[in-house]
């Protein structure tokens, strides 16, 4: 019989300690710990001190030596390079053994900084293990990212080497890395020894020696080494996430306590075990690929899908049903902005009829809120649970979900589940007092923030400490705002900068949200905050809608804002809906609401570098525009 949520989190909370030794069991030691947590240097806290590990040791030699070597870890499926790969355990040890004796060839050792700059292909998550395996310290740049944000990266992190490739493919283009990869280096301060460059087929580039090496020659040709123990608080890679300054924050990542964290997390959170096959639906880019694309699944045991393409376009809505039918996925974890984009496609669920689904277990969700109505619409074709769960590239991985290892706790449409054992959520009011049940307020973790979580930012403790302690005194501030209803169940509801004031009462936008979306005529939406000279704050929606349909704007307004009334009532106040074809996001499918907001009041904005299509927002002043808000 499978233990109860109520059961494994009070186990953490009688026994913290005993309840990461236990979980540390799962991860092989070069050396012992001496302590479970070194609280010498709070708030700036460490785990497993005394230890040393590897990484790509637990992810990779160790599954081979365990006679697992012929086993599948990696599936490359590209749609848009019509290109399909597998490889073994053994497969991948020898890659990224020789790789990493590769790097080693060029003078990175432990310490030294890595970036990478690379689309969804094998050699990016051979090169992030080789990174591991010889203690050099990786930081991912999405691949296609721009020049000057790239140059960015560069001068924060330091890096011997940058590893790239020479270019993405997209459904309707290529993208050259090699021209963005040349600027960036040419601008930033900070030099480089190297890059070395995996050419793709059909995006051949010259070399500028000796500067450019060729990658598939380096790993052809290098002679593989061994794994370098490093200590339990070694950074295994930096991964920048946008500050409000301009100033990207390499947020850090620790070896052991990561590992122990994510080991915990797959049979517990995701129901998964060694053999199944675990699909994360993301870029390595992003957190979701660090975590539950490369090291998650390794260290388990699993077979891990790499997948370059789209949700829809490449070339159907039908494309990640087929991927599960393939290669017999049994958990899927994907961004709530892909389901919407699926069912905006294919509302019927057509084309998940196509399919054998039989293998998948379980959905999960995660990046963004997932609106009910998609919950709902997966839940219905595909008679799965459905999980919507809660992290941040900060924790980099779970804080809040249901438990499909565990016995799984009831639904409960908009919430993202219960406290993951290690982080103890409360919802703050400004002077640090916990809100009532059902109460919005700031989310905040009490610390110590459990392991696997960011221990500092790269070089800049001082900005770790005023971006998360300061606003609440003992806690990091998530930056999210929400409520935990009676059951014990978070509810994350939007940004804290998207708690809007109308005429003296804090709504949600993620709130108002939910009701936009279960308007009939609605696939996808973004409510924002814009200001307004009688109530301070009033609502905005924008709405994209089902294909075909082509009801007047005024016929489309009144249908959502009849649906807000009477889901939320007048108090929403809610009187503009500005339908649009496509909302502004970021490559990793989050919708830009600042920058929404910011285009609403007419201030000054600069287009964030992570945006997908910059031309977006174009389209959003012209619709403004035609509704007289100029």
């Amino acid at each position: 019989m499978k233990a109860t949520y109520q059961e494994i989190y009070q186990a953490w909370q009688s026994d913290p300690d005993g309840f990461w030794a236990d979980a540390a069991k799962s991860i092989t030691w070069n050396k012992p710990y001496d302590n479970i947590r070194d609280d010498s240097r709070a708030p700036f806290y460490s785990w497993f001190p005394g230890g040393e590990v590897n990484v790509c040791y637990n992810a990779v030699d160790r599954h081979v030596a365990q006679g697992r070597g012929p086993q599948t870890a990696l599936i490359y499926d590209s749609p848009v390079a019509n290109v399909k790969q597998h490889y073994s355990y053994q497969d991948l040890l020898e890659k990224v053994s020789k790789l990493a004796g590769g790097l080693a060839s060029l003078g990175v050792t432990k310490g030294d900084r890595v970036v990478i700059y690379m689309p969804m292909i094998p050699e990016a998550v051979f090169t992030m293990l080789a990174c591991a395996r010889i203690g050099a310290i990786h930081s991912v740049v999405f691949g296609g990212f721009a020049d000057t944000e790239l140059a960015k990266r560069i001068d924060d992190a330091k890096p011997k080497i940058i590893v790239s490739a020479s270019g993405g493919i997209e459904p309707t283009h290529q993208v050259p890395y090699k021209p963005l990869l040349d600027s960036a280096v040419t601008h930033a301060r900070h030099k480089v020894d190297h890059c070395v460059i995996f050419e793709r087929p059909g995006l051949e580039v010259d070399l500028n020696g000796p500067r450019d090496i060729d990658g598939h020659h380096l790993m052809d040709n290098a002679d593989p080494v061994p794994c370098v123990p490093v200590a339990s608080g070694h950074p295994l890679y930096i991964l920048y996430t946008s500050g409000t300054t301009g100033v990207p924050k390499g947020v850090v990542r620790d070896s052991a306590g990561y590992m122990v964290a994510l080991s915990w997390s797959m049979p517990h959170v995701y129901g998964v075990e060694s053999g199944d096959v675990y699909w994360a639906a993301s870029d390595i880019g992003w957190v979701v690929g660090h975590s539950y694309i490369v090291y998650a699944p390794l260290l388990q045991g699993c077979t891990t899908v790499l997948f370059e393409g789209k949700p829809v376009g490449t070339p159907d809505a039908g494309t990640f049903w087929r991927v599960i039918e393939d290669y017999h996925v049994n958990v899927l974890f994907t961004a709530p902005t892909a389901l919407r984009a699926i069912k905006r496609e294919d509302p019927a669920g057509d084309h998940v009829r196509k399919y054998d689904l039989s293998s998948l277990r379980s959905l999960f969700l995660a990046g963004e809120r997932a609106d009910p109505d998609s919950i709902k619409w997966a839940e219905t074709h595909l008679s799965r649970p459905v999980i919507d769960h809660w992290w941040q590239t900060e924790t980099g991985w779970p804080a809040a979900a249901n438990f499909a290892g565990l016995e799984l706790m009831p639904v409960k449409y908009g919430s993202a589940g219960l406290p993951v054992p290690g982080y103890e959520i409360c919802i703050l009011d400004d002077h640090d007092r916990k809100r009532p049940a059902g109460e919005t307020g700031d989310v905040a973790i009490k610390l110590p923030l459990p392991p696997g979580c960011l221990p500092t930012l790269w070089q800049k403790d001082d900005h770790y400490q005023t971006s998360y302690l300061a606003d609440h005194k003992g806690y990091y501030a998530t930056g999210d705002a929400g409520f935990i209803d009676a059951d014990g169940y978070v509810h994350i509801m939007s940004r804290t900068d998207d708690i809007i004031n109308v005429a003296g009462h804090r709504l949600s936008t993620g709130g108002i949200e939910e009701a936009v979306g279960a308007a009939p005529s609605v696939a996808e939406c973004a409510v924002v905050g814009m200001k307004d000279d009688l109530k301070g704050m009033v609502p905005l929606a924008f709405v994209v809608l089902y294909p075909g349909n082509s009801a007047a704007p005024e016929a489309i307004a009144k249908e959502v804002i009849t649906v807000v009334r009477e889901k939320i009532g007048p108090v929403a106040a809610l009187k503009t809906v500005i339908p649009v074809k496509r909302l502004p996001k970021t490559r990793s499918g989050k919708i830009l609401r600042a920058t929404l907001r910011k285009i609403a009041d007419h201030e000054e904005f600069v287009v964030p570098a992570t945006i997908d299509d910059p031309c977006i927002l174009d389209e959003i002043r012209r619709n403004l525009t035609q509704h007289g808000m100029d």
